[in-house]
């Protein structure tokens, strides 16, 4: 097939899976709405242990410096989801050299982010180090060289999702399966945007809800800030999240989007 048949059926086949993700209405869990009345949070994650130590740069703001580690937002947070399913550590074992922690992470990250958890005797053993946080901030250059490239992360298919109109119906939908997926003890992936205003199209990693008066706090791991969480927040009567606590973003309304978490979104 030539560039030309190829593109066309790339767009077809783009415009039929959005039309389904942006018709998909809010989804029913069977109780009270959106479960208000009760703190959610993932139980195998912790901020501090399993998260990475260095962070992802956002380029505009280092004009002036080559090299640096930006625009790397979805390798890391895809990568948190994959140490935190399919790795487990071992600081008994002996430590491996630069080599072989980087064919150990590449083995890690190869596994898809939307398989389910393996069980902890299955899952690929990082020597030497007790978790993520302690591991990347030692084996900074390592885990960088293992976790892979960002260009293929920048052009996949479904980030177009930031320039589509969508109702609050949908949005609700979006907060209902974050919560879903909370319950179950997954992580939960989001692409976040306030497009057209350039300066939010982002992923955050969902790990804790709370409730308050009228909404769910999410509470998020953000690769551009290893130093604490932010906050985005469900807005019930208003069918929208908000911008509450994310780094270097003006509270405001935003749209998320589940990401990584079948074989086409």
């Amino acid at each position: 097939m030539n560039f030309i048949g190829i593109s066309r059926l790339v767009a077809l086949v783009s415009l039929v899976v959005v039309t389904a993700a942006c018709a998909s209405g809010p989804h029913s869990n069977g109780g009270s709405s959106l479960g208000l009345e009760e703190t959610v949070r993932t139980p195998a994650f912790s901020f501090e242990n399993d998260t990475f130590a260095f962070p992802n740069l956002i380029g505009a703001r280092h004009p002036n410096e080559p090299g640096i580690y930006a625009h790397y937002c979805f390798v890391l947070a895809r990568g948190v989801r994959q140490f935190t399913q399919f790795a487990r550590f071992d600081p008994s074992l002996p430590k491996l050299d630069h080599a072989g922690y980087v064919e150990r992470i590449k083995q890690i990250v190869a596994v898809p982010a939307r398989d389910a958890a393996l069980p902890l005797d299955d899952r690929i053993v990082v020597p030497g180090y007790a978790n993520l946080r302690e591991f990347s901030r030692d084996e900074e250059s390592a885990v960088k060289e293992g976790l892979g490239g960002a260009f293929w992360t920048w052009v996949h298919w479904t980030n177009w999702r930031v320039i589509l109109p969508v109702d609050g119906s949908h949005q609700e939908g979006v907060a209902h399966q974050i919560l879903d997926e909370l319950r179950a003890g997954r992580l939960v992936q989001l692409l976040v945007t306030n497009w057209p205003k350039p300066e939010l199209n982002h992923t955050v990693i969902v790990y804790e809800s709370r409730p308050f008066d009228g909404g769910v706090e999410f509470i998020v791991w953000d690769p551009n800030n290893p130093d604490g969480p932010g906050i985005m927040t469900w807005e019930a009567s208003a069918q929208r999240f908000w911008a509450t606590n994310l780094y270097d973003t003006e509270p405001g309304p935003i749209r998320a989007f589940r990401m990584y978490y079948s074989l086409l979104l």
